[in-house]
């Protein structure tokens, strides 16, 4: 025998030369081959197992790299390769070696490809059952089982042939599995493996039914005895394979024990030899064993084998869960399953154990034996560790286990009493919704759901785990890949795109978000109605100040996350191709929220209605409901459009007495007429414009679907959502309200009437006038009402309704004026006395003189439109001030003074035409309280209208514009206005403070604005009215005997009237000296008093009360302390001792100590900050100066020459820039130059001014200051200076002079301030009054 080549010379001499050739590969020129001396090499017994199995090594590999080269040879005689076939056969049970016959087989099988013949095949399957047959023992099956596996596996098509047509061989393939021989079992068992997976199971069904059923009944036998690795393993794929056919799995799980005979002394061994006692667990006949044997196979320590036993279990129960789940769980393969998972590293199995567990938890048993609560822990736990894994399909199949647990837990059993166990699960179902796959999210989004259940809490209630959650699912509706327009118009409906799309994904997660969200309202909702669970009564005392782990939170979180992210989402989501389900359990949601947080209804309510929400679920429900479509959605839609009108409704008028009522008639109506309501928009006027006929139930039918129309109409059109255009909603109103009155039946309920009545004004300015008729049913409407507060709703559009005509004005305007009033009053109560409580001293001053130039509040600004459009108003407003009791009286005198102060141009002749009828209401008032005087009380109407009336005509004379044509005349109706007046002021009562301050203040702004020489017969009066000049005494002597008020004027009336009363006696001082008027009665004034006042208690005074008394000062100094009007009173603290010295007697009743105590405090006040003050301050100086100059130039020159001056000027000259050129300062400068007082310097104070005057320019100076100014300049060119001026200095002088020159002519006295009039709190003061003097 050559090397390589396969010929044996000793014999091959005796063969015919065909059966010989070159065959292989051409580059060698291939192996020589006889095939006569291969068959007669493996027949001979003599020759060497060696020689044999080198001449198979050679045939193989001749047949693997020349196909077809055997096959020439062997066709040139069949019965060669016969022989050859059968001699091959026969090796298998004459050869022992392992290699040999592994050898043996693969030439087999290579021959019989190469043959590719039917007949080569039915010859070898015949040998095979004749071996069989002649074997004398089982044993011997062996080598031709091995063989057999090997055929089928390579040759598929023997494996039908033989379930087909050699039934004896599949005999004797189960009866192999009788022997106790474990090496037989396993190779039968590998031969029936391979037959049921042919052909991907096809050549099973052609199995005789007997066989394949005494298959079953024997593996489960022999797998129940198996000891070995091999036959454990063979039979556990035999198994995977036939659980997968339902024919099998029958037999299989209706096999009893009594059929399986096995030995108790049997084990399983694994291939780390590691033994598990077997118990043998006795059962009833119904029990079958499989679920026995695959909880031992779970108990391997083979992961291979722990696999395909959960993945064998899960393909049973898939056959039919509800038949098969009960044998598993009685066997307590659920436990042995949760074990695994505690312990299990393999994706393969966590996945196998996940899909057993989801099938079995189809079964209540699985629930009622506690199985769910053994093993939530270890599912947790796995759960936790799963999601770290990068195959998402175990993410998703364990996050559905969890699912399935917490869905069909029954409630009675909590899965989590404490608060670690749902902490732990919380946070394994947040880490599934992070996942970065979008299914992976959904899954957990649907687990969350189920854990949003009440009997799934603990103890006490781990809100903040449930606001987690909710956050996780909302943090990834940014991520959603939302569809955009293009893609929608291109693509069409999401429904058309496929299943797993990006598209179909993201709808997905976001529908399986939003079902939890509306579980997590739910839960919301129970806990809020258990005392127990709301308060979370078991939450440790520690923890109970944690605001953020408490029911509120939760539904903080719910409203924010709803508000902020679900809302945009879904309406983009929706906005092209909206899905029924999504939009269903979004208005459920929505609705949720009335419920959760009631306080912040409101708010939210207005918000979405504002944003079109009414129009967006409307039309939703004329999309996707109408002919009976989607109910649940129409029933969502129904519920929110309800609570969303309600909670709007309950802000419309909640404090009237009659909203109860309204509510209930409005939720009737809603409630039986919104299902019903699913037609489109453009379908409503065509529904409120059809005769309804007979109305046989008040909440249904035709006549109330257009009532609850009207309603909606009202409540959206009120937060700015049209659903129709104006015109025609104005005129579908009008038609409704005619409609009703001609049918005759009852007036619509008065809710419908009020949302009516809202449509018809808020829509009147894009619609025609009404004529007469529709102007008399809108009339007898409105009067079919026995409130017509219940009809009224704050809106201006009401007054420019009623108002517009006069015969609904005429009737029902009063009553539409009063309500405003009464309304505003509530919206601004409130803060009104958050500031008056926050207002003190200085700062209440301040913040009183800000107010006066702030703008009107927003219902006195539409009253004042009001009036521009209809002046009759006005009239309205008066009598009410008159007739109406004192709140009402007083919101009308604020809008009049608001309107009087307004100066607007259509209300130039205002005041002129208010005068008359403040004339008739003062003579009324005065009429009224004839023969007991208002002294004594009056009537309780005239005494509440009197200060309101006397404040008006107070307003009315202080914006009396200079060019009326009345102004400056003190006759006519003005005499007669100051007559009454000045004689209801002298009736009064010194206590009733609330109607003097008015008469005070407009009786001082009549002397002040009018011309000296008008004021004659005034003065007069005035002087002669004895109550009068009893209530001035009455007003200065109580502030001389009583502490110093402390508070502001509109705070304390008293410091008020004293202001009023000052000024007032300061233009009577004045008047009567001009005029030489006759005083028939003197007030009495203590100096000594006052002067200790500006020098001791300045504190504790008003800054305006202070400014009253410098005026009252300066005007008796003009005097020299000496009126007919004022009795001046002093004391030893001003004067001295008697007898008096001559400077005392010569300053009397002031003395030299007065003088220098009051120029002491002059200076006090002139360091203040306050403008009114410091004018006055300075012009009481003046006159201080100008006094001493007249009676004793010795103590005038030692006023302005005391080191105190020069303190004082260096303190103000150094305040900065604005302080150095105010005028005020630059009158003071002035003064001390007029009259050579040394504390002024050049330099560097008067060098200091002129230096601001250059930076800053003469053209930057107000009036006011440039008059300042040029008299200061004038001083200092009259004056001789120490040390004396330079040219150079001179002329800077000159030069600020001459730029001064044609901006303020010199017969410019002083600013044109004599018509302006500033209010402080209830005071008025005439500007004019504080001047400041040039002379």
């Amino acid at each position: 025998m050559a090397s390589g080549d396969i010929v044996y010379d000793k014999i091959h001499f005796r063969h015919d030369p065909k059966w010989s050739g070159r065959l292989g590969p051409t580059e060698g020129g291939g192996l020589l081959v006889c095939v006569a001396c291969v068959i007669e090499m493996i027949d001979r017994e003599d020759i060497a197992s060696v020689r044999k199995s080198f001449a198979l090594s050679g045939i193989s590999g001749v047949l693997m790299c020349s196909p077809g080269a055997l096959r020439e040879l062997l066709r040139q005689d069949h019965r060669v390769s016969v022989r050859f076939t059968a001699s091959l056969l026969g090796m298998l049970h004459t050869v022992e070696e392992p290699a040999t016959l592994e050898k043996v087989h693969q030439v087999l099988v290579q021959l019989l490809l190469e043959l590719q013949s039917e007949v080569s095949a039915r010859f070898v399957l015949d040998e095979i059952h004749k071996q069989l047959s002649d074997q004398l023992s089982v044993k011997g099956f062996l080598p031709t089982f091995n063989f057999l596996g090997t055929l089928v596996e390579a040759v598929p098509s023997v494996a039908h042939c033989l379930v087909t047509q050699y039934v004896p061989v599949l005999e004797c393939l189960c009866s192999a599995l009788l022997y106790p021989d474990e090496a037989l079992k396993a190779s039968a068992i590998h031969v029936w493996f391979k037959l049921f997976g042919t052909a991907g199971g096809l050549v099973a069904q052609s199995l005789p039914v007997a066989i394949r059923d005494r298959v079953c009944i024997l593996l489960l036998r022999t797998l129940a005895n198996a000891g070995s690795p091999q036959l454990i393993n063979n039979c556990v794929d035999l198994l995977w394979l036939l659980v997968q056919l339902g024919e099998t799995v029958a037999v299989l799980m209706n096999t009893p024990d009594d059929q399986i005979m096995c030995d108790e002394n049997q084990s399983i061994h694994t291939n780390s030899s590691q033994i598990v006692s077997q118990n043998q667990e006795q059962q009833s006949l119904d029990h079958c064993h499989l679920p026995l044997i695959l909880k031992q196979l779970l108990l391997s320590g083979d992961e291979t084998l722990q696999v395909t036993s959960a993945k064998c279990i899960a393909s049973v129960l898939v056959h039919s869960p509800s038949q098969y789940s009960a044998p598993f769980i009685k066997a307590d393969v659920p436990g042995f399953l949760f074990d695994r998972l505690a312990c299990a590293n393999s994706e393969v199995l966590l996945w196998s154990a996940y899909s057993c567990l989801v099938l079995l938890t189809e079964d209540s048993l699985f629930f009622s034996q506690c199985h769910s609560v053994y093993g939530i822990e270890s599912l947790v736990r796995s759960l936790k560790e799963a999601l770290q894994l990068s195959n998402l399909e175990v993410q998703k199949q364990g996050l559905l286990l969890l699912t399935e647990i917490l869905e069909r837990q029954p409630p009675s059993v909590r899965l989590f009493p404490t608060g670690p166990g749902f902490v732990a699960v919380s946070e394994t179902v947040i880490a599934g919704i992070s996942s970065p796959c979008l299914l992976v999210a959904t899954q957990g989004a649907s687990a969350a759901s189920a854990l949003f259940r009440l009997n799934h809490q603990s103890r006490p209630v781990q809100y903040r785990e449930m606001e987690g959650l909710v956050q996780a699912i909302t943090n990834r509706f940014s991520e959603l890949p939302l569809p955009s327009s293009a893609r929608r118009r291109s693509s069409g409906s999401l429904r058309r795109s496929g299943p797993n799309s990006q598209a179909s994904v993201s709808e997905g997660f976001l529908l399986q978000a939003l079902v939890c969200f509306q579980a997590a309202c739910r839960l919301a909702e129970e806990c809020a109605s258990e005392p127990v669970l709301k308060e979370n009564t078991f939450t440790a005392p520690s923890k109970h100040s944690h605001a953020q782990d408490s029911l509120e939170s939760l539904c903080h979180c719910v409203l924010h996350c709803c508000d902020s992210i679900w809302i945009p989402t879904v309406i983009r989501m929706c906005e092209r191709a909206p899905s029924a389900q999504i939009l269903q359990y979004f208005y459920s949601i929505l609705s949720s929220q009335f419920a959760l947080l009631p306080s912040l209804m409101p708010v939210f309510a207005v918000k979405l209605a504002s944003s079109g929400f009414y129009r967006l679920a409307l039309e939703h429900k004329g999309l996707l409901c109408a002919g009976n479509r989607n109910p649940n959605l129409n029933a969502s839609c129904c519920g929110f459009l309800q609570k969303l009108s309600m909670c709007l409704l309950s802000q419309s008028d909640p404090a009237s007495g009659s909203y109860q009522y309204g509510a209930e008639e409005v939720e009737n109506l809603l409630l039986y007429n919104l299902p019903s309501l699913c037609c489109r928009l453009s379908d409503w006027p065509s529904l409120l414009c059809e005769n309804p006929g007979l109305q046989l139930c008040e909440y249904k039918g035709p006549r109330a679907t257009q009532f609850c129309l009207v309603i909606i109409l009202h409540l959206a059109l009120q937060q700015g959502d049209r659903l129709l255009p104006d015109q025609t909603v104005f005129s579908c109103v009008m038609w409704l309200l005619r409609s009703v009155q001609e049918q005759g039946s009852c007036a619509p309920p008065r809710s419908v009437l009020r949302s009516a009545l809202y449509l018809l004004a808020v829509t009147q300015d894009k619609s025609p006038s009404l004529d007469g008729v529709h102007l008399n049913c809108i009339s007898k409407a409105l009067s079919s009402c026995q409130s017509f507060s219940s009809l009224y709703f704050h809106h201006p559009a009401l007054l420019h309704f009623i108002c517009h005509y006069p015969e609904l004005a005429e009737k029902f305007g009063p009553l539409v004026l009063e309500l405003w009033l009464t309304e505003q009053a509530q919206h601004t109560d409130a803060g009104q006395t958050m500031a008056d409580v926050r207002e003190e001293g200085e700062k209440r001053e301040s913040r009183a003189d800000e107010r006066q130039d702030q703008e009107p509040d927003t219902e006195t600004t539409e009253l004042l439109t009001l009036i521009e459009k209809y002046p009759a108003v006005i009239l309205t407003l008066l009598d009410m001030l008159c007739t109406r009791e004192g709140p009402l009286a007083q919101r009308a005198l604020g809008v009049l003074e608001v309107l009087l102060r307004g100066q607007r141009d259509y209300e130039l002749d205002l005041c002129t035409k208010l005068r008359p009828a403040l004339l008739q209401a003062l003579q009324r008032l005065s009429v009224e309280n004839v023969g007991h005087g208002l002294e004594q009380g009056g009537t309780k109407q005239a005494v509440n209208s009197l200060p309101l009336v006397l404040k008006l005509l107070c307003v009315t004379q202080a914006t009396d514009p200079p060019s009326s044509s009345s102004y400056g005349k003190m006759d006519g109706v003005h005499f007669k206005l100051f007559y009454h007046v000045s004689n209801i002021a002298g009736r009064l009562k010194p206590t009733n403070t609330e109607s003097l301050l008015p008469a005070f203040s407009y009786l001082y702004c009549c002397l002040s604005q009018s011309p000296a020489h008008c004021t004659d017969r005034a003065v007069s009066m005035l002087l002669s009215n004895s109550g009068l000049m009893d209530q001035l005494q009455t007003a200065l002597s109580s502030s001389t005997s009583s502490s110093a008020p402390s508070l502001s004027p509109s705070a304390c009336p008293p410091s008020a009237l004293l202001c009023c009363s000052h000024l007032l006696l300061s233009s009577l001082i004045t008047l009567q000296r001009v005029h030489s008027a006759q005083v028939h009665k003197s007030i009495s004034w203590s100096l000594d008093a006052a002067v200790q006042r500006l020098l001791v208690q300045k504190r504790n005074t008003d800054n305006l009360l202070l400014v009253s008394f410098l005026k009252l000062l300066q005007v008796l100094l003009d005097v020299d302390l000496a009126s007919a009007v004022v009795c001046v009173s002093t004391g030893p603290g001003l004067v001295g001792p008697r007898p008096l010295d001559v400077q005392d007697g010569a300053l009397y009743p002031l003395g030299s100590r007065g003088a220098q105590f009051l120029s002491t405090a002059l200076s006090g006040l002139l360091l203040q900050k306050h403008e009114l003050l410091l004018r006055a301050s300075v012009n009481c100086l003046s006159s201080l100066l100008g006094f001493l100059q007249r009676k004793s130039q010795v103590t005038a020159k030692y006023v302005v020459c005391q080191p105190w001056s020069r303190f004082l000027l260096c303190c103000l000259l150094s305040s900065g820039e604005s302080c150095l050129l105010h005028p005020a300062i630059l009158r003071l400068i002035s003064l001390l130059l007029q009259h050579s007082s040394t504390a002024v310097l050049w330099e560097p104070d008067l060098l200091q001014v002129i230096e601001a005057v250059e930076r800053k320019g003469v053209k930057e100076l107000s009036q006011e200051a440039a008059q300042a100014l040029r008299v200061f300049l004038t001083q200092i060119q009259s004056r001789v200076l120490q040390p004396p001026l330079t040219e150079e200095h001179k002329q800077r002088v000159s030069d600020v002079m001459e730029a001064l020159g044609p901006q303020t002519p010199t017969e410019s006295c002083g600013p044109s301030v004599s018509s302006n009039v500033l209010h402080v709190g209830d005071v008025s003061i005439c500007l004019a009054d504080f001047t400041l003097k040039t002379g």
